[in-house]
């Protein structure tokens, strides 16, 4: 079975400098894989290659079988059936937390309005939002919002859901509240690539481990074997010094 998502030999620079220098890894089906290490290590340059927000220089990434960067590729379309979740929700100021869900289904996938509503409920209620159909996204908490922008994501439908770093600008007490919808995705199957500081979530929800430095994934692992033996003296280090603070 083909991978979902397989990154071949990418590199990617900013000028002189490297982000991401052949790096090669894939995420089956179903699997949820948990990208981590130092700030400044190429995560979040990586879950934004995969839907193309960052272009790479050289190597591969295949969605689905699809070349991401390749010149045929229609981008709006791939871009439909990748879910994205910022760190900044993102949601649309002037129209209610039920419109934002709608929109992109009535707009993009031409699905009927009455269809779309009914959807966009079903998915309030799984984030635990129904009784916010109607508020405007000023009027809800962080959390509430960034749960909003995970439904919105999921009205697409999509096999995939990336994340970058979604609670790293909640207060701390609304990080849990996102945290719980992203296990219940795991749950459920959804194929996820999450890039985030959180470490008690990679070690309950992780299937793999991805830590990087640099540019490089250094080590690949299920939690159980990177949180009790990292190999690389780099994930040694990162994790002593997390055990620190």
């Amino acid at each position: 079975m083909r991978p979902m998502i397989l990154f071949n030999q990418v590199n990617k620079w900013y000028g002189e400098y490297q982000a991401l220098t052949d790096l090669s890894a894939e995420i089956k089906t179903g699997e949820v894989v948990v990208v981590c290490g130092p700030s400044g290590s190429g995560k979040s340059t990586l879950i934004r290659t995969v839907n193309r927000l960052e272009p790479i220089e050289q190597g591969q990434i295949l969605f689905d079988g699809i070349d991401i960067h390749g010149s045929s590729t229609r981008l709006n379309s791939l871009r439909t059936r990748i879910g994205f979740v910022f760190q900044n929700f993102n949601l649309f100021p002037h129209v209610s937390v039920l419109e934002n869900i709608m929109m992109s289904p009535v707009k993009v996938l031409g699905v009927k309005t009455a269809e779309a509503r009914k959807q966009a409920g079903e998915l309030l209620d799984r984030v635990g939002l129904a009784h916010k159909a109607h508020a405007y996204p000023a009027q809800l908490s962080g959390g509430q919002q960034q749960r909003v922008a995970i439904a919105r994501a999921l009205a697409m439908k999509p096999p995939v859901m990336l994340f970058d770093e979604p609670t790293s600008a909640l207060d701390p007490e609304m990080v849990g509240e996102v945290l719980n919808v992203m296990r219940g995705l795991a749950q459920d199957g959804m194929t996820m690539m999450c890039v985030t500081h959180e470490m008690n979530f990679a070690r309950d929800v992780a299937d793999t481990i991805w830590f990087m430095d640099q540019g490089q994934i250094l080590e690949k692992a299920t939690p159980e074997a990177f949180f009790s033996a990292p190999r690389h003296p780099r994930a040694q280090r990162f994790l002593s010094d997390l055990r620190a603070h």
